[in-house]
């Protein structure tokens, strides 16, 4: 019996002393719900300067390498406005569903992306980045709502969103600091 509580007294500190592993991008995602839409607030550190950084958020191309993102094709550029489709796929339990949007970005270079849902996909999806350039990295903070337009219950999206988010911004971080540039040029 001596032995017994003594193993168990191990395995309780071992359990308590255990850590998360380091998060190498230092990762926040919090999804909170409003009624029928979700706020979306998610950070990310990249070790890129400010230009690299915008550069990638702003290859509505080579999105398409991020989990869940079948297509994403630039459909009209004018001035500082960028019109984009997309084809999501994706799973919500075992029910396979597919969303197809076209969105609205206005680019600052260097700074921000604000973007907006013109049709399709989600009844309401408006948001930006912001960009927050340090001497070793940058920030990436992205803000959005989304109303989504389903008829699966809101539990099973708000389950759905958290994980699947969390799941797209780690693997944004991953590709975005694998966009180190061999040159450092300026930002224009």
């Amino acid at each position: 019996m001596r032995r017994l509580l003594y193993f168990f007294l191990i395995a309780a500190f071992g359990i308590a002393f255990a850590q998360e592993p380091p998060n190498p991008y230092d990762l926040k995602v919090a999804v909170t719900r409003a009624g029928d839409c979700f706020q979306v607030n998610a950070s990310y550190e990249v070790p890129i300067n400010v230009c690299e950084a915008f550069a990638f958020i702003a290859d509505y191309e080579g999105i398409k390498s991020l989990p869940g993102v079948v297509d994403s094709k630039v459909l009209s550029r004018s001035g500082n406005k960028v019109k984009v489709t997309r084809l999501l796929e994706d799973r919500i339990l075992f029910i396979p569903f597919e969303m197809r949007s076209e969105l609205e970005y206005i680019e600052f270079p260097n700074k921000a992306l604000l973007f907006e849902r013109i049709s399709g996909g989600a009844k309401y999806y408006k948001g930006s980045w912001r960009l927050l350039p340090e001497k070793d990295f940058t920030t990436f903070k992205c803000d959005a709502q989304v109303e989504p337009n389903s008829l699966v219950p809101s539990a099973v999206i708000e389950f759905f969103i958290k994980n699947v988010l969390r799941r797209q911004f780690e693997s944004m971080a991953e590709l975005a600091s694998l966009k180190k540039s061999a040159s450092t040029k300026p930002c224009r």
